[in-house]
């Protein structure tokens, strides 16, 4: 059977390709989606160590909003020069939830590093309690340590360096 197209069979052929097109690029559209984060359940929670009458959130209890003080938000010790007199030659001064009990829950901290002879770095963290690793630490200094071969290769050392690295006592700074 023979099955004749014409013009008009050819339009409504286009027509409906078209209707599917715009019917799929609408759905494409349709599906995109906006998230974020939701709204904190409370502006600030002012970390405390009293558990009485306390509301536990993100690890610590909150003082009563209405007994927060402005020392709740504030720590004096940033502009102190660190005691860099160790194997690294430098210093940290932590600046978080322990240290203003008004970062709980905001979820950010600042760090003071001293560097000898008198370099000096600030770094905003976006952590409420970060931690720090010691790279040299963790590469020559690891418990089981890592093979000297792989270490002498990625480092392009000298065998002989790497085990005189790994031979080196090893700060814990943590």
């Amino acid at each position: 059977m023979l099955i004749r197209v014409t013009t008009q069979t050819k339009q409504s052929i286009n027509t409906m390709g078209y209707a599917i097109f715009v019917a799929f690029t609408l759905l494409a559209f349709a599906s995109f989606v906006l998230a974020s984060d939701p709204s904190p359940l409370q502006d600030f929670c002012v970390a405390i160590n009293e558990t009485t009458d306390g509301v536990f959130v993100n690890g610590k209890f909150c003082k009563d909003p209405k007994l927060a003080t402005a020392n709740d938000f504030f720590f004096s010790g940033l502009h102190m020069l660190g005691n860099t007199s160790n194997q690294l030659s430098s210093a940290v001064t932590p600046t978080n939830v322990a240290q203003i009990p008004g970062l709980n829950t905001l979820g950010i901290s600042l760090a003071r590093v001293d560097f000898a002879p008198y370099a000096i770095a600030f770094s905003g963290l976006s952590s409420q309690n970060p931690g720090v690793i010691t790279i040299a630490n963790s590469v020559f200094g690891s418990n089981p340590p890592i093979s000297d071969d792989v270490l002498a290769k990625a480092f392009q050392l000298d065998k002989n360096v790497v085990d005189n690295l790994q031979a080196k006592f090893w700060m814990d700074i943590a």
